[in-house]
């Protein structure tokens, strides 16, 4: 993984929840994480990864995730086992 999908994991997961986590970066790091994206009606996504389903929004007014946004893909991301610790653990061995 690239330190800059490590370090927007990271960026995710870090509290206070950030407010500025672009979604074209949230797009890249769950292609790269190999996740099926399918679009359904609206800003809302359906995403699978590590057997596990979700459904995402795309921000409407800003390129950036609100808070809300943030905290519903930290939820979504740590069901999956996508998380910092788990990476991190990975990448040591």
């Amino acid at each position: 993984m690239s330190h800059k999908h490590e370090n927007l994991i990271r960026a995710i997961f870090r509290d206070p929840v950030s407010s500025n986590i672009h979604w074209r970066e949230v797009e890249s790091l769950l292609r790269h994480l190999g996740a099926e994206v399918e679009p359904l009606s609206g800003a809302r996504l359906r995403v699978r990864l590590n057997g596990q389903e979700g459904i995402l929004h795309r921000p409407h007014h800003s390129n950036e995730l609100d808070r809300q946004g943030v905290q519903h893909l930290r939820e979504y991301l740590a069901r999956a086992r996508i998380t910092p610790a788990l990476y991190e653990a990975g990448r040591d061995k």
